[in-house]
């Protein structure tokens, strides 16, 4: 590599420094939502209440990270969709096969349980 080829490397990479204040306001909301997250449990909330709360502040603080800390807002959008979208779609699929889930527990407590009188009326038959 030559001496210009060199001080151009260089001299982009200087360019690419975020400033130190974005870091720290970063950090200060990533406090804020721990906080926020940690008062969940210390108002003693329960059920779907507590559980959506803790999942929302969650993902707020693994999209502050992955945005700021791991550089994923300033990368071309392709690589953005190519990171982000595998796990969605695994998130998906989890959610269809937990619906599906259920279904198929009935239909093994229904179809499979021992009751001769379940089993007569599923085939057709009369006694």
């Amino acid at each position: 590599m030559t001496h210009a080829a060199a001080s151009d490397t260089h001299a982009s990479h200087e360019g690419q420094a975020h400033p130190i204040r974005l870091y720290l306001t970063c950090w200060g909301f990533l406090f804020v939502l721990s906080a926020a997250s940690y008062m969940v449990d210390y108002a003693q909330l329960q059920g779907a209440l507590r559980w959506s709360l803790i999942l929302i502040f969650m993902v707020l603080k693994a999209g502050l990270i992955v945005a700021v800390f791991m550089h994923m807002a300033w990368e071309r959008l392709a690589l953005v969709y190519a990171i982000l979208l595998p796990p969605l779609a695994a998130l998906v699929f989890m959610g269809i096969m937990l619906a599906e889930s259920d279904y198929t527990l009935q239909s093994r407590t229904t179809y499979l349980s021992g009751d001769p009188d379940l089993a007569v009326a599923r085939e057709g038959g009369h006694e």
